[in-house]
């Protein structure tokens, strides 16, 4: 590996680190680098997620030393988004490169749609039955285990309207995310699809903008975050379209 090629994985994971704490879609940086680096694709997903781990462990600890604490209420939606990330991260390996790109465009409409559509929270008392909570985590641990890019997202705008307050479900995803991560994580490594140098470097990027990502969200509060939102949803959709590779075929 060049060295400009490490900096790179730390300069970039500490952006999409940040962005990964104030909303979601930093993935969908972050295994492009990897990429970049020289790691196969499948071991790019794979070892994106050391970083997503040590990432969102440093925003849990900041969001706590600020007394912003997801822990009880993340609790009822754990189990079935770790079901769901074992199944997500079991199944992915499963699919050819097409289908992948196509369950992929599929789940970034609703993503999209989630995200623009300014979520609110709600204010009339009623909440989601449990069995409308482990269906949406479920697939929320499904995609997360599988795909991981835009998580985040999805998350935000389902705990919004679950009745919390963007810096609260803020706290809630990182704690959920990290759930995911720990059962995503031991089935990529067991198809030898993390390459720990690479990983290694990005992490620490992630971590830094992990605790960065939190802190901002603290001192900025819920309408920064939900513009940060919308621009990563952007940034999301034009890379899906090919609009950041049609842009550089030009140059």
């Amino acid at each position: 590996m060049e060295w400009w090629e490490a900096l790179l994985l730390v300069a970039g994971g500490a952006f999409a680190g940040t962005i990964n704490a104030v909303a979601g879609g930093g993935s969908m940086l972050t295994v492009p680098l990897l990429v970049l680096a020289g790691v196969p694709g499948n071991a790019a997903n794979g070892s994106n997620r050391v970083g997503i781990l040590t990432g969102n462990l440093a925003s849990a600890a900041e969001f706590r030393r600020s007394g912003v604490e997801g822990l009880k209420h993340a609790l009822p939606v754990v189990g079935p988004a770790l079901l769901g990330g074992l199944i997500g991260s079991l199944g992915i390996s499963r699919l050819t490169d097409d289908t992948f790109e196509t369950v992929f465009g599929l789940l970034m409409i609703p993503l999209i749609l989630l995200t623009i559509n300014k979520p609110a929270p709600r204010t009339d008392g009623e909440t989601w039955s449990p069995a409308v909570t482990t269906v949406v985590f479920l697939g929320v641990g499904i995609y997360g285990g599988a795909i991981q890019a835009g998580v985040g997202l999805v998350m935000l705008a389902a705990l919004s309207r679950a009745g919390f307050d963007l810096v609260t479900a803020n706290s809630i995803k990182v704690l959920v995310n990290i759930a995911v991560t720990l059962v995503a994580l031991p089935v990529f490594l067991s198809q030898g699809n993390v390459r720990w140098g690479p990983a290694l470097l990005l992490a620490v990027g992630l971590t830094m903008g992990g605790w960065i990502g939190a802190r901002l969200s603290i001192q900025r509060g819920e309408e920064w975050i939900r513009r940060v939102m919308i621009a990563a949803a952007i940034a999301l959709a034009l890379n899906l379209l090919g609009v950041y590779s049609w842009i550089g075929d030009l140059f």
